[in-house]
């Protein structure tokens, strides 16, 4: 607990950083209630959570599970990769709201597995330094990274498809999957209006657009309906609408710190105007430093977060 007190007094006197590529930009501190954001990000514990997910994927709807991981961890700036021992060398750290999101579901004779990780600086106020995406399936694996530099961002696509091949390329505007973050850091922090996004990697995947800045509309609004055990008065909406990408984003999340997300909605809009809507509720949640618990004697964890056993 010490160890992360310390680190929670370091980082929070930073006020601007120089990321991978930048010689000359400085970033403004970003404004949080840091009394009430390390007292639950720096217990030394993630916060899991499980989802039933119903899934579209070739036309029909697949019975899913997601899991959203949210972590904070000492990330290195240079690197852009996670420090092994900050101590060592604290100019180069910077702390950084991690989330990990998995989805699990099976097509017909085969399984899919997806993940996507979200890097996001805790006190400096600029989008995700790192995004990364893979996705693992019977006719082979793909994997997507942006890497901050500059203003923009650094692509990289590995596929095993010929029309994508690998690609390597500079696209400037923020990712969709850094708003999930930005969420759980402050929602009054989440741009809207007309903004310019790079759509949600895994989604990328299912679609295999073009990796690409994309005209986008953000806004946050009351939810409608109670979701996961939180009742509507509880719960806000964040809906990302793009003008020629055919995707529609909408996330259900508490209007009170620490931002919990209740659950989820991805509208896929096929031609003619019909929509598939891919729909998550969380079932259930813990805080435990997980990864000290690796053991056989930890598998019951799992029922408690109603995870299924496969």
């Amino acid at each position: 607990m010490l160890k992360y007190f310390l680190y929670f007094i370091l980082f929070t006197s930073l006020i601007s950083c120089k990321p991978s590529g930048s010689n000359t930009t400085s970033f403004t501190k970003r404004q949080l209630n840091y009394d009430a954001f390390g007292a639950y990000w720096y217990q030394g514990k993630a916060e899991l959570n499980s989802y039933d997910l119903t899934q579209y994927r070739y036309g029909e709807p697949r019975n899913a599970e997601s899991v959203l991981i949210f972590v904070t961890e000492d990330f290195s700036r240079e690197k852009q990769v996670k420090l092994d021992n900050p101590e060592a060398n604290q100019a180069d750290a910077q702390k950084v709201l991690k989330m990990n999101m998995t989805k699990k579901f099976v097509t017909g004779i085969y399984p899919y597995s997806m993940m996507l990780s979200v890097f996001t600086p805790v006190y400096d106020s600029i989008p995700a330094v790192k995004v990364s995406a893979s996705s693992q399936e019977w006719c082979g694996h793909t994997f997507t990274q942006l890497n901050r530099q500059n203003e923009g961002y650094k692509a990289k696509l590995l596929s095993y498809f010929e029309s994508e091949s690998d690609q390597e390329l500079m696209i400037d505007a923020m990712p969709e999957d850094n708003l999930w973050t930005l969420l759980r850091l402050d929602p009054n922090q989440v741009p809207t209006g007309e903004v310019k996004l790079i759509p949600g990697l895994l989604d990328q995947r299912f679609t295999h657009e073009k990796l690409e800045a994309e005209e986008a509309t953000i806004s946050i609004s009351n939810a409608r309906d109670s979701i996961a055990g939180f009742a509507a008065n509880d719960l806000m909406a964040l809906t990302v609408k793009y003008k020629n990408y055919p995707r529609i984003l909408r996330v259900f999340y508490t209007a009170a710190f620490p931002y919990q997300i209740a659950g989820w909605e991805e509208v896929r809009i096929l031609d003619g105007g019909k929509e598939e809507v891919s729909r998550a509720v969380r079932k259930a949640t813990m805080m435990i430093d997980y990864w000290t618990k690796n053991r056989n004697e930890f598998r019951p964890l799992r029922d408690q977060l109603k995870l299924n056993n496969r």
